[in-house]
């Protein structure tokens, strides 16, 4: 995979796990930053599934492989130890859809909208022009239908959310299409600061929303900011891609390791870190949860890769039984 890419999801999920943080740090100031992390893994995720290629059913029911074995199994462990309510949701929900993880239901619903925009040329070959029709059905409902009165736009639990993720994906694919402009290119100074300045611009935005109950009528700016954001920090990490690439080993094979576990981190992360919490005191709990983490991550993920090998076993012994049946 491209490291660029390797990195941006690993800060990802660093950033995401930090947002979680309230209550361990000093000041709950620092633990922010998770609506970022989850556009950058869309725009991740538009970014590698550019070149969609077989029937919708395959193509789907891969990504739905790869995204459910790790949610079913911790979710179990979860319920039967109790760090989850049974009774919060039905087994559908718990399950299927929307699950207990934003994440899971806003990816498993986009992706469809992705493939179709991915497989019909028309789309896929005017982008810009698909990402701004999104937006103007996104203004047109926050205009007309969503509640203004207070301030509530960046809720990763609330449906308009999921616009800006797409815009997100669609974005990823974007620049995936338009690889060679920003790939090392000469711009990385003012890609980097354009990413602070608008990072800035954002944090001071809400910041401003949820203090001044009086401008909530105008927080569709909030969105609009951190995706501008999200354009600079791509920009940015793809035009340093080679640099990146003579990190040390050490460090590469550290950023590799969380890149590979990114969902198992966002899936396990919830009760360890309320668990874990009222132990202590900051540094010593925000070392004990972090390891915990991704100890805890990286067993899960391991788990997984024995249950996909499992399946590729079975699928080839089933497929050598009817080679013998016929």
């Amino acid at each position: 995979m491209i490291f660029f890419i390797t990195c941006l999801r690993a800060l990802a999920a660093i950033v995401i796990t930090n947002s979680h943080y309230t209550g361990v740090y000093p000041t709950d100031l620092i633990a922010n930053g998770g609506l970022l992390g989850d556009i950058v893994f869309f725009a991740v995720s538009g970014y590698c599934l550019f070149n969609v290629k077989g029937s919708f059913p395959k193509w789907y029911g891969k990504r739905i492989y790869r995204i459910y074995p790790p949610v079913i199994i911790i979710t179990t462990i979860y319920l039967v130890t109790g760090a989850y309510d049974l009774n919060k949701f039905s087994f559908l929900g718990w399950f299927i859809y929307p699950t207990n993880y934003h994440f899971i239901g806003s990816i498993i619903f986009l992706y469809i909208l992705y493939y179709i925009v991915m497989k019909v040329q028309v789309l896929r070959n005017h982008l810009e022009l698909v990402m701004f029709g999104v937006f103007i059905v996104w203004l047109s409902i926050y205009i007309f239908v969503y509640d203004k009165s207070y301030y509530h736009i960046d809720n990763v639990y609330e449906y308009i959310i999921r616009f800006l993720f797409f815009e997100s994906m669609l974005l990823g694919a974007w620049f995936r299409k338009e690889d060679k402009k920003f790939r090392n290119t000469k711009h990385k100074v003012l890609l980097f600061l354009a990413s602070v300045v608008t990072a800035s611009v954002y944090f001071a935005s809400k910041i401003l929303f949820v203090r001044f109950e009086k401008i909530a009528f105008l927080q569709i700016l909030n969105p609009i900011a951190i995706f501008i954001t999200l354009f600079f920090v791509f920009a940015f990490f793809s035009s340093v891609d080679s640099k990146l690439e003579q990190l040390p080993k050490a460090l590469k094979a550290i950023i590799k390791f969380l890149s590979d576990i990114t969902l198992e981190i966002y899936v396990v992360q919830v009760p360890i870190i309320a668990f874990i919490k009222p132990i202590g005191h900051f540094p010593l709990n925000w070392l004990a949860i972090t390891v915990s983490i991704v100890v805890s991550a990286w067993l899960l993920h391991e788990v997984c890769k024995l249950f996909y090998k499992a399946c590729a076993s079975l699928a080839g012994l089933f497929k050598r039984l009817r080679m013998i049946d016929e």
